[in-house]
């Protein structure tokens, strides 16, 4: 469950990448037809760029942690993209918050199939 996670937080990080790029994009062309709060539009589209960045880092991380750390650190990053990020990049950081959440309760016992032969 741990791989299946940090799998689900990358594909989730590129695809928030790309929504990123949208809300900028939309906030460029705000700015450029002089829009009121077209920055903050943008400043949420960069917030979104350094949230789905991080979300792919701590999801390869994820992938062959042994501790809680990396799924947690996930989750933060998730729900403060799902914030700062805009709407947009926020449809993707829940789905990064379903790996997070696997990642971190993913443990999987040392032997997960006993032995009973005796």
């Amino acid at each position: 469950m741990k791989k299946a996670g940090g799998i689900i937080a990358i594909i989730a990080g590129v695809f928030a990448v790309f929504a990123a790029g949208l809300t900028l994009l939309v906030g460029g062309a705000a700015a450029g037809f002089e829009a009121d709060d077209a920055d903050v539009v943008i400043m949420l589209g960069w917030g979104g760029v350094l949230f789905s960045f991080l979300t792919i880092i701590l999801g390869a991380v994820a992938l062959s942690a042994k501790g809680k750390a990396p799924g947690l650190l996930l989750i933060a990053c998730a729900l403060a993209g799902a914030v700062l990020g805009g709407t947009f990049v926020a449809l993707f950081m829940v789905l990064a918050l379903v790996g997070g959440i696997l990642a971190l309760f993913g443990n999987s016992p040392k032997d997960p199939l006993p032995n009973d032969r005796t």
